[in-house]
């Protein structure tokens, strides 16, 4: 066989499609000893490049002693494609400048763009043009895109506009749709009058000859994102053709935007119209069913898509399921989620998060865990959200080894990495890993970041620091109202009821809108520092001025607020007056208030209710055989105590801890564990003969059982708080403040005994019970014994 026709024979296998045999023939040329032309080597080189083997054309390409602009154009093309700059910058700039030429440009504007270098890509035109090289269609296309990363000036885009019109290409419907594209971008910068810069857009639209799917999908985004949904809406109705990218786009402004009702709406009609329903359609009706709880609507577009959808690709299975895992999960259904999730031909890390987070946000953190251990990779997210799910359920200590071990295994935690460890510490009550946190969030930058300065705000307060949390309060560049409520929160807890209602006065000056989160914490604010007029007003405010229906758990905190003020009737008028019937948080509050007042007639009626509702809460049964106790009634105390272990209700071991030297310290009632308990007691024993000469008796009525005096005044000493104080005065340096934590309410004797130690000792006292904080200090405790 004759060169010619060896030559004809390649060449013909070598077509665009022929990638299978691209390798062979390759293989055979370098076996047979044929040199091809170059021609045939670019063939080749471009047959490669179309089934992503470019490491293969690379090999080729430097085979060529002096490759032609082809071969360059074509390798330079396929980096540019696979995103690989750093290579394709190399391919253009070995090409000498009497070889380039406007296709070659073209392709490496278009790497820059790819590579999301804007800048780059926009001095390459200038270049290109200062070279002498006429841009055609494709260069402003390239650049144009490029353009609407970096645009943060209208003029930007108007120099652009105009090179578009002096070269000829203004009737170019993709030159158009870039230029387009560039004023809408730059339309959301912060430089600019967003409704200006979209008037720009919207003439330029208006006076294109041809419109395609892009001009108009782009129009109607481009005001979705500059929050005027009216014009895009108004755009979309003026619209002839059944174009499903742009009403896809209109259904998803109205989502973002909250407007539910009006995406179901749109949705209804798009699919009267006939116009083809997909995978961004659907998963957009989703997250609006989602987001606003609207559980039957969701349910119905899922079977909508099960009747409708007989082969669905890949794409779409994962996108809209994924989406129907957080539907599901979000409207409580974790079990439906997981079927789903279950059944999933092909799952992608997005399907693991979305039912990891499910199973987080649901509280099922055995579950989670075990999802989070059969994940085949995680990413940042993925230890985020494991991190923040184990703090926020009360896993302190496990969230903070987790967030160790993710930085062990070389991730960089973010922000909201950063905010789950120091809700960890916040939780723990650790205060010295909570500052070494926060050395750690300020020196990478994030102490600008409101995820992690509310949670330095909560951890401060948590930890007994009100003041430290004030700072980061002051000091923080910008708050919301997630920030307002922590700081309400942090004084409401530590008993500075009237500072936390000046603080929430301040926040209404500033145009903060409270929600129901506010209201939450500036009515315990009132219930724990007694103020009861101010929290009947702020209870009325919240329907009458902000049109906020107050829940049950709003009703409990008013009728705490005023159990606590010994008001029972007007408690018992609000809970008649209630819309719906009373819970246990109700019954709740009502017992708290008779145990404090010794309404025993009506605390009886509130337990037998709870034991109702809630019959395997041990804080009834405790709080009840106190009220008996109380009385004397040891008969009653009995049979509560049999009823207790009847059901099988175990009472909640008392426990309090202190952190030493970045060792915590756990001691129990009666404690005969901790190594230097014995040590303890005799210390106590001595303050408690100090104490006695200041006025201190012990308060036996705190003692359940009927026992002799001096065994009672025994018992009260082996409470778990005041060996953990005793502990935090022995160990702590002389004047340093002793905070201690504790899993129940302290006890009245020990919150008598601290005032005294307080005094005794010359040292604060910081005590975190299971509902708020006590300083004591000389001798006075700051909740005015008003707890």
């Amino acid at each position: 066989m004759d060169f010619r026709s060896i030559a004809h024979r390649y060449s013909t296998l070598l077509t665009p499609n022929s990638q299978t045999l691209a390798r062979a023939v390759h293989a055979h040329i370098l076996t047979s000893g044929f040199r091809p032309s170059p021609y045939i080597l670019n063939r080749l080189i471009a047959v490669y490049c179309k089934s992503s083997n470019i490491r293969y054309a690379r090999r080729v390409f430097d085979k060529i002693p002096q490759p032609d602009i082809v071969a360059r154009t074509t390798l330079l093309a396929a980096y540019s494609s696979a995103g690989d700059v750093k290579l394709a910058k190399q391919v253009f700039r070995a090409t000498p400048m009497s070889m380039r030429d406007t296709v070659s440009y073209n392709a490496m504007i278009t790497a820059y763009s790819h590579g999301r270098d804007g800048h780059a890509a926009v001095w390459l035109f200038v270049e290109m043009k200062r070279k002498g090289f006429f841009p055609d269609s494709f260069s402003f296309s390239s650049v144009l895109g490029a353009l609407s990363m970096i645009a943060d000036e209208e003029k930007h885009c108007k120099q652009l506009h105009c090179e578009v019109v002096k070269c000829g290409v203004g009737n170019v419907t993709s030159v158009l749709n870039s230029l387009i594209s560039c004023y809408v971008n730059c339309a959301s910068s912060p430089l600019v009058s967003s409704s200006l810069v979209m008037g720009s857009a919207r003439k330029l639209f208006d006076e294109m000859h041809e419109r395609d799917e892009l001009s108009w999908t782009t129009m109607i985004a481009g005001y979705v994102r500059s929050d005027d949904l009216g014009a895009a809406r108004k755009l979309l109705d003026g619209m002839t053709e059944k174009i499903a990218c742009a009403w896809n786009a209109m259904i998803s402004g109205y989502v973002q935007h909250g407007f539910y009702n009006a995406a179901f709406e749109l949705f209804r009609k798009m699919h009267l119209m006939g116009i083809q329903l997909d995978e961004y359609t659907y998963t957009s009706m989703i997250s609006a069913a989602s987001n606003a709880g609207f559980y039957k609507c969701g349910r119905q577009v899922h079977a909508y898509i099960l009747r409708t959808e007989a082969q669905p690709s890949e794409h779409f299975i994962l996108s809209v399921h994924n989406s129907l895992i957080t539907f599901y999960t979000k409207c409580g259904k974790v079990v439906q989620a997981r079927e789903i999730f279950n059944k999933m031909p092909v799952k992608d890390l997005v399907s693991w998060n979305a039912i990891l987070s499910g199973f987080v946000n649901a509280r099922c953190i055995e579950e989670a865990n075990s999802i989070f251990k059969e994940m085949p990779e995680r990413n940042l997210l993925t230890w985020t959200v494991m991190v923040s799910g184990l703090a926020q359920n009360g896993f302190g200590e496990e969230a903070l080894k987790l967030f160790n071990q993710m930085r062990l295994e070389g991730l960089e935690p973010c922000d909201y990495s950063y905010a789950g460890a120091i809700m960890s510490c916040a939780v723990l009550g650790s205060l010295d890993n909570g500052k070494q946190i926060h050395s750690q969030v300020v020196r990478l930058g994030h102490d600008s970041s409101l995820s992690a300065s509310n949670a330095l705000i909560t951890m401060y307060a948590r930890c007994g620091l009100v003041e430290s949390a004030y700072t980061v309060f002051l000091t923080m560049p910008y708050v919301d109202s997630i920030s307002w409520n922590a700081m309400i929160a942090a004084l409401a807890q530590h008993g500075r009821g009237v500072e936390a209602i000046q603080l929430y006065e301040q926040m209404l000056k500033e145009d903060i809108l409270p929600d129901r989160i506010t209201f939450l914490t500036i009515l315990s604010a009132c219930s724990h520092a007694g103020l009861v007029k101010e929290g009947r007003h702020y209870f009325d405010s919240m329907s009458a001025c902000y049109d906020i229906t107050p829940g049950e758990d709003h009703y409990a905190r008013l009728i705490d607020l005023l159990c606590r003020a010994g008001l029972f009737s007007e408690a018992k008028n609000v809970t008649d007056s209630m819309p719906f019937e009373s819970g246990a948080p109700i019954w709740e509050a009502l017992l708290t208030g008779c145990r404090i007042h010794g309404n025993f007639e009506l605390g009886i009626q509130a337990a037998e209710r709870l034991f109702e509702l809630m019959p395997q809460h041990d804080g009834t049964y405790i709080i009840l055989s106190n009220m008996y106790a109380t009385l004397g009634q040891w008969d009653e105390v009995a049979r509560v105590r049999k009823l207790m272990r009847d059901r099988g209700v175990k009472k909640e071991p008392g426990c309090s801890w202190i952190e030493v030297e970045n060792m915590v310290h756990v001691f129990l009632v009666d404690d005969a564990v901790h190594p230097e308990v014995q040590a303890v007691y005799k210390y106590l024993e001595q303050l408690v003969h100090e104490m006695r000469k200041l006025g201190y008796v012990p308060d036996t009525k705190f003692v359940l059982h009927d026992m002799e005096s001096e065994h009672k005044e025994h018992a009260l000493s082996a409470h778990s708080e005041k060996l953990a104080v005793v502990y935090g005065i022995m160990k702590l340096p002389l004047g340093a403040t002793i905070r201690i934590f504790k899993n129940l309410r302290i006890c009245g004797d020990c919150h008598n005994a601290f005032k005294f130690i307080s005094k005794v000792v010359g040292r604060e006292i910081v005590v975190r019970d299971r509902k708020r904080f006590h300083h004591f200090k000389n001798g006075q405790c700051s909740c005015g014994n008003y707890w």
